[in-house]
């Protein structure tokens, strides 16, 4: 088993053991054993690590590294006719708490029937579909992750 205590910038030039695809909410596991392919690995990150597409990870002996990238999950796209109503349904998404990634023209969310409705109802265009999606990090846990 392989232990990932290290995060390293994401490099397309270094050589990685393997790549690990993993969910929005797996990325925000900082102590978290995963089953592969390849085997088992297991996180011992700092508390608060939130991974993205391309971070490298390194193991405790310097022996292993594995990119990490966003894996395609069942989403919401939402997009808007006008810039208010895509900041208007940012505002309710946020009163809910729910992880957005949020863009000049769309807002994405994880599939929820419900929340599907409402913003249907606030008068935007919903798509399902299967993409990465990395959503904002809160406001108090942006400085757990160096970049």
């Amino acid at each position: 088993m392989l232990t990932f205590t290290q995060l390293k910038p994401p490099n397309l030039d270094v050589a990685v053991t393997f790549t690990l695809a993993l969910t929005a909410e797996e990325r925000t596991r900082s102590r978290h054993r995963f089953e592969t392919e390849d085997g088992i690995v297991f996180f011992h990150l700092p508390r608060g690590t939130v991974l993205h597409d391309g971070d490298i990870l390194q193991d405790e002996i310097h022996s292993s590294l594995i990119r990490i990238t966003a894996k395609p999950e069942l989403v919401l796209t939402a997009f808007a006719q006008t810039p208010l109503l895509l900041l208007r349904a940012a505002y309710h998404l946020g009163n809910r708490h729910v992880p957005v990634e949020i863009t000049p023209t769309y807002l994405r969310l994880s599939s929820d029937s419900v929340l599907r409705t409402m913003l249907e109802q606030l008068g935007l265009e919903v798509e399902e579909e299967i993409l990465p999606f990395q959503p904002e990090l809160g406001a108090y846990g942006q400085h757990h992750h160096a970049h």
